[in-house]
């Protein structure tokens, strides 16, 4: 028996390192299609938290070898379709059957932000260091573009130009890398 206790509690472990791993790498994911299917981030964020929970409890019936974001949003769908039963008297719940399309919509929108975003990493690093920290820094929170224009020695105009080129660039890279391929 006392050989068994090590094993279990081995195992435990591990799945439990699975289930972390698994949630936080979709949680942003996850909390963007959940978003989409309530009013507020204050509810979003009640139904994420109810639905971490549950996924946990259930953690033991997903199959690894399965898409896990696709089983935590029907949970998360549940959890949201739960949680506007009990808020029914607030005027700004969705009737079920707009949620359940909203969540159809989300579901098909995940994919698409998940390439857009890859493509922007994938543009980000193919673009020269410079170019790179420069785009970054401007889109950093509490950085103002005035002050980087100086430390660059440019005016204020000019470094915007400059942003704007670059802001294109990436917005055509991305663009060319996200457009289905035509068959030749």
């Amino acid at each position: 028996m006392e050989n068994d206790a090590p094993t279990d509690k081995n195992a435990e472990d591990s799945n439990y390192e699975l289930f972390v791993r698994r949630f936080t790498h979709h949680e942003p994911d996850l909390r963007r299609f959940v978003r989409s299917l309530l009013p507020t981030h204050t509810d979003a964020d009640e139904v994420l938290q109810q639905t971490a929970i549950v996924i946990w409890r259930k953690f033991d019936q997903y199959d690894p070898d399965t898409n896990f974001m696709k089983w935590a949003c029907v949970i998360a769908r549940f959890e949201s379709l739960a949680y506007r039963r009990k808020m029914a008297r607030d005027r700004l719940v969705f009737r079920e059957d707009v949620l359940e399309l909203m969540a159809d919509e989300g579901m098909e929108e995940l994919d698409s932000r998940n390439l857009e975003h890859d493509a922007l990493e994938s543009c980000l690093l193919a673009m020269p260091e410079k170019q790179r920290e420069l785009i970054t820094l401007a889109y950093t929170p509490g950085v103002k573009v005035k002050e980087l224009a100086e430390e660059a020695g440019s005016s204020a105009a000019a470094f915007y130009m400059r942003l704007k080129r670059l802001r294109r660039q990436l917005m055509e890279c991305v663009e060319a890398k996200t457009q289905p391929q035509e068959p030749a």
